[in-house]
């Protein structure tokens, strides 16, 4: 097999060990850039060390002392951390990438967070087609890198149709595999998984691995968004559910048992214990990774570094079933008044709001950050509670009432379901990479809705969990952006600072590197950004995003 794991190290690590011949003889010839005096922080988590970068026709050619060298264009980097690109293996940017806009293809969200390659088509949705789909990007050009995975619920919806709420028959696994295998020769680089979405909820593990067999003779990944991230998968509620179903821990262990049982590279989505009633599970998950990867199972995670989930700010305290019970002439106050009335109806919804307020991380998190009366805006449902003396059942009930009738829960309210306990823990393990589960964003464009990790995942690691909270070092955190995805995904020629290597490179200013957005203004650019270059083209040049797309997309397993 080609990309074998011990050659694939052996590769990533020492690609660049040229002679040093051909590498003196390099540095008499002129650079199209020279970075000089910078911190460099070279990808590998190492210490970093004080050195010069050469640059020439889009890759590295020299990192050590060039002084008195010439190049077309000199940056003094003194003060400021040089680091290699960071790679955002989940995202779901395809949209932009492919807008006719081209202020969405320059990707400015993530430009300005230092990102310069992305992984889309993530949580089991993409194309049917992948081949369509890379030689649009390519066609119309995009500013970081892109990286495409096959989704599993999108090929079982072709595959099964409306009857997908059944286990698939041999026959059809037998299709699917052959479109995972397609997808594969056409440059997908694995399989994505929403294993808590429809139709993928209704797939069996041994679905799963057939696919996944699939992918890993290729070497590429399974990416898998589990079917639970806490007690109960998202879709649970207590009045409608049986209550046996799969936890955070049915999810780990399903996730490693694909790796075991196929060799394949398996990455656990936004690895997360959300919701009260598991806070403090994180040690017990890590336990159960390390003992697989002691066991020789190429398993990973990532996640981003916030303790609110994106259906943290988005889904509404009563439960999401009243909308299919919503007639067309009343909104949906009248709704909740009407079935309030029924006392077996109002039963089954004060069960299902006060499991949605523990789902979310209990009264004193969940914050209003939408409200018609905005006086409200920044208290929590506790504070609200004891400020009109009600119990926090009735106060999520007055809150539909008296907010805006036309929005299931009347207004926005962010809840904080994870614990910062499991948070840091799970950041410093070594096998878990920061990715944001984003969109590529144009804050001017924007609604002012979302998550504010779609503007600030990878500074915020930096500024808040490296720098702030000590919970890693500024270097285990690039690590963490750059050679880890990398060799998680097969990238050979990005994500390190090294000869040879393709110039994606971000030069930030530590004093000034910070995330901006926050659940109250979620669209704010990150600072700290001074340059960003993607195959040696700046797409941030003194600050500024400079609207070139030299991105490419990177198709790691074929030639």
């Amino acid at each position: 097999m080609k990309y074998l794991l011990l050659a694939f190290i052996t590769v990533f690590i020492y690609s660049t060990s040229n002679s040093q011949e051909s590498f003196s003889n390099s540095i008499h010839n002129s650079f199209d850039l020279i970075i000089t005096n910078g911190k460099i922080m070279d990808g590998t988590g190492n210490p970093y060390f004080f050195g010069d970068v050469g640059i020439r026709d889009g890759k590295i050619v020299f990192v050590g002392n060039l002084s008195g060298v010439n190049a077309e264009r000199v940056i003094d980097a003194s003060g400021k951390i040089v680091a290699p690109g960071f790679i955002d293996i989940h995202t779901h940017g395809e949209p932009a990438l492919e807008d006719e806009d081209i202020r969405f293809r320059a990707g400015p969200s993530d430009m300005f967070q230092g990102v310069t390659t992305i992984v889309v088509n993530q949580c089991g949705r993409s194309p049917l087609c992948i081949e369509s789909q890379i030689n649009d990007m390519r066609k119309m050009k995009i500013g970081p890198n892109a990286i495409t995975l096959i989704g599993h619920n999108t090929i079982r919806r072709e595959v099964l149709g409306d009857d997908h709420q059944r286990a698939a028959t041999e026959e059809e696994i037998q299709e699917m595999r052959s479109m995972v295998r397609l997808a594969m020769e056409n440059g997908a680089a694995g399989i994505s998984l929403g294993l808590e979405y429809v139709p993928g909820k209704w797939s069996t593990t041994e679905e799963v691995i057939a696919l996944a067999e699939e992918v890993a003779p290729f070497g590429g990944v399974v990416h898998n968004h589990p079917r639970a991230q806490g007690d109960f998968p998202k879709w649970y509620w207590p009045s409608q559910d049986d209550p046996h179903q799969p936890s955070v821990r049915d999810a780990v262990l399903e996730h490693i048992e694909i790796g075991e049982k196929t060799g394949a590279t398996v990455i656990y989505s936004h690895i997360k214990a959300r919701g009260r009633t598991s806070w403090g599970a994180s040690q017990n998950i890590i336990n159960l990774i390390q003992d697989a990867r002691n066991r020789g199972v190429k398993v990973y995670a990532e996640l981003y570094p916030y303790n609110t989930s994106g259906s943290d700010g988005r889904d509404p305290l009563v439960p999401l079933w009243l909308r299919d019970h919503k007639s067309e002439n009343e909104n949906y106050a009248e709704l909740l008044s009407r079935y309030l009335d029924d006392p077996e109806k109002e039963k089954m919804i004060r069960m299902d709001i006060v499991h949605e307020i523990n789902r979310r991380g209990g009264a004193s998190t969940l914050t209003l950050v939408d409200h018609p009366n905005r006086e409200l805006i920044g208290k929590t449902l506790k504070e609200l509670s004891e400020e009109y003396n009600l119990s926090d059942i009735d106060m999520a009930i007055r809150l539909q009432m008296e907010g805006d009738p036309e929005r299931l829960g009347g207004v926005s309210i962010r809840g904080f379901s994870m614990s910062e306990y499991d948070v840091e823990n799970f950041i410093r393990q070594p096998w878990t990479a920061t990715a944001s589960d984003g969109r590529v964003r144009v804050s001017e464009l924007d609604e002012g809705t979302g998550h504010p990790r779609w503007y600030g995942t990878f500074p915020r690691m930096i500024r808040v969990y490296a720098m702030e909270r000590n919970v890693i070092t500024v270097e285990e955190a690039i690590r963490s952006m750059t050679s880890l995805p990398a060799q998680m995904y097969g990238i050979m020629d990005r994500g390190l600072i090294r000869n040879g290597m393709n110039a994606d490179i971000v030069i930030f200013d530590p004093d000034k590197i910070t995330d901006k957005a926050t659940p109250y203004e979620p669209t704010r650019y990150s600072e700290g950004i001074e340059y960003l270059l993607i195959n040696g083209v700046f797409t941030v040049d003194e600050g500024e995003l400079t609207m070139n797309l030299p991105g490419v997309v990177i198709t790691p397993f074929i030639e």
